[in-house]
Formats: structure tokens, C-alpha cells, sequence
């Protein structure tokens, strides 16, 4: 029999992103993965993974919190991931979602905030945050969802960087309004990727694009931006070269952090 994978170790005020959406954070003691996508390349209904994880799950099992930004897409929470969430000690994500997937998950409506605390007897403080996940001007349905309900998060917590991590958001005037209403972000997850689905929106992104996730750096003006959501699904239409070529087109290559997958950054310039 094979022995189990070591466990990741920790690296604490830094971030990993392991493929697709999925990052790891670690912050203040905890160790936190969002959307947690683990199954192997293949379709996946409408959508092709093309690329696997770059570790697996089984070397973050000493995870104490997961985030999922939405639970209605396989790029975002697939089968291995949403078994991952589910024995996670705390699974954070929509109200629909949570009603969806049972415990342990919990449901935020934007602007909710659920506190925790950290191995060091300090606090941190997930606040859902709005998130567009689709054109301004998409048909919304009976929920005035565009597409599907989708959060971001903010964690803070006293002598931790400001982190935010943006879910599936397209939209710069939501990027604003986060922005005004957390006034310092020192760190910023942006799933870029620009994803188009055929058939939906005229096909315009879902996701921000190489342009768009620029802008919301410069909006937010965080010092660290990691950008996620961007290669390993067929309908991620910009990667990582894009990625580059629109910071620095925008003068703002200094505050990009982009490596392979599986590399920490730190979370703090």
C-alpha cells in the first residue's frame, strides 16, 4: 500500500496557487484553500479540464478553512474538491451554496463577516464581498444573479496583510465599490483568465480579463496582486503571458506576482 503524501508544510503570510481558481493561504496560523478543484483533466459536462492540480489534496488535509466562492461550476468546485471542502472543519461560501452542500458549510451574503480564531489567541474575519460573475448588463435571473450567485472575500485580522480574493467577478464597478468600502488591501487573488462559455453573455468574459485584472489592481492599489483562474479549463481564453502583457502595459509589472504553479508568494511586497 502507498504511503499518504506528506503534508504541504506551512509557509505562513504567503499564498499557492495550485491550478485553476484553487489557492492556498496561508495567514496567521490557519491554512485556507479556495476553490478547491482536484480531479484529474477530462470533461467535465459542458466545460474540458486540460491541465491537473499542481500537488493534491490529501498534502493539504490540515486545512482550517475553505472558501468557495460558488458551488454551480466544475472549475470552481469539482468532485474531489467539493469531498475536500466537505471534510474541511469550516466550509465558507453562497447562502444558496451552503444550502446546497450541507455541513459543515455556512452561507454569506455579501458584506457578512464570520470571525475565527487563530492559533496565536488573535482573530482573523472573513468578510463576503460582491462579485459579478458575468457582463454588468447580463440577464439576471429571479435571484438578480447574473449567471449564478457568487462572493469574494476579504480576511483581516490585527497584524495580518489585508488579503482579498475576488471569486468569479468581472465586473471593475463591484472591483470599485470593494475598494471604497475597504479602504487598505495589501494583497489581492484575482481569477482572471477571461472565461467565455458559448452561448452565454454573446460570449463576452465571465471572468476578468488580462486588461480588466490590471484595472482592478490599480483600483484597489494593492502592492501584491496573484493572479488565479487562468490556465487548465478550455474556456479560460488569456493566460499567463496575457496576464504579464497587460501590467506592464499598465506600468504596474512591479506589483504582479506570477510563478508556476505550486510556488509560494508572499502576500506582503
Amino acid at each position: 500500500m502507498a504511503s499518504p503524501s506528506p503534508l504541504l508544510p506551512r509557509h505562513d503570510g504567503s499564498a499557492l496557487v495550485v491550478g485553476g481558481p484553487t489557492t492556498v493561504l496561508d495567514l496567521g496560523g490557519l491554512r485556507i484553500v479556495s476553490d478547491p478543484t482536484f480531479d484529474d483533466p477530462g470533461p467535465y459536462g459542458y466545460l474540458t479540464k486540460t491541465e491537473g492540480p499542481a500537488l493534491t489534496e490529501d498534502r493539504l488535509a490540515d486545512v482550517d478553512l475553505v472558501l468557495v466562492s460558488h458551488d454551480n461550476h466544475a472549475d470552481n468546485l469539482d468532485d474531489r474538491g467539493r469531498a475536500f471542502a466537505l471534510a474541511a472543519p469550516l466550509l465558507l461560501t453562497t447562502t444558496s451554496g451552503a444550502g446546497r452542500l450541507g455541513a459543515p458549510a455556512q452561507g454569506l451574503a455579501a458584506w457578512d463577516t464570520h470571525t475565527l480564531t487563530r492559533p496565536d489567541g488573535g482573530e482573523l474575519t472573513v468578510t463576503a464581498v460582491p462579485a459579478v460573475h458575468g457582463p454588468e448588463d447580463g440577464e439576471r435571473g429571479p435571484d438578480g444573479e447574473v449567471n449564478c450567485q457568487v462572493v469574494g472575500f476579504v480576511l483581516t485580522g490585527d497584524g495580518l496583510p489585508t488579503v482579498y480574493v475576488s471569486g468569479d467577478n468581472a465586473s471593475l464597478r463591484t472591483v470599485t465599490e470593494i475598494g471604497r468600502r475597504v479602504p487598505r488591501i495589501d494583497a489581492a487573488v484575482l481569477h482572471a483568465g477571461a472565461a467565455r462559455v458559448p452561448g452565454k453573455f454573446r460570449e463576452r468574459p465571465v471572468s476578468l480579463d488580462s486588461v480588466r485584472a490590471a484595472a482592478a489592481a490599480a483600483i484597489l492599489g494593492a502592492p501584491v496582486n496573484i493572479p488565479a483562474h487562468y490556465s487548465g479549463w478550455t474556456h479560460f481564453t488569456e493566460g499567463r503571458a496575457d496576464i504579464e502583457r497587460a501590467f506592464d502595459d499598465a506600468g504596474l509589472t512591479g506589483v504582479l506576482r506570477i510563478a508556476e504553479h505550486g510556488t509560494w508568494l508572499p502576500l506582503k511586497p
